[in-house]
């Protein structure tokens, strides 16, 4: 039986440690994501950075998120700046805000990004989240 991958598809997994997320960003290279599709976002940037400098895992910079919205979040508060980063990978207005209080709470998002630039209200409606999150 042959198993076609779907690296097209947006997937967010929600962990709480660095060790998780180099177990996550492994699964989604083995699914077939290219490396600079494989993100992590916390709350806080320099914790962003470091746990990307220490796993296969990228920051959301311009080639994700589109010049306009790099741009915009230069004059962003922080809570604002992730949702933006979020809402350009696909995720919905109402996620990204849930998954901004679960980085509240210190967790790690690890993003396997389909390749698709979402602006404004638009949202990719089969953007896998884990767990699963009743929004």
């Amino acid at each position: 039986m042959t198993t076609t991958q779907t690296t097209n598809q947006t997937k967010v997994h929600t962990v709480k440690s660095i060790v998780e997320v180099q177990e996550q960003v492994y699964r989604f290279q083995r699914e077939g994501y290219a490396k600079d599709n494989i993100f992590v976002l916390t709350h806080d940037k320099d914790r962003t950075a470091r746990i990307a400098d220490n796993t296969d895992a990228e920051k959301i910079g311009v080639s994700a998120e589109g010049l306009g919205t790099a741009i915009a979040n230069i004059f962003r508060s922080n809570g604002d700046e992730l949702r933006a980063k979020m809402r350009s990978l696909g995720i919905s207005k109402q996620y990204a805000e849930h998954l901004e209080s679960e980085m509240d709470r210190d967790k790690i998002l690890v993003i396997a990004w389909g390749g698709r630039e979402y602006i404004g209200d638009e949202f990719d409606p089969a953007v896998y989240y884990y767990p699963h999150y009743m929004i």
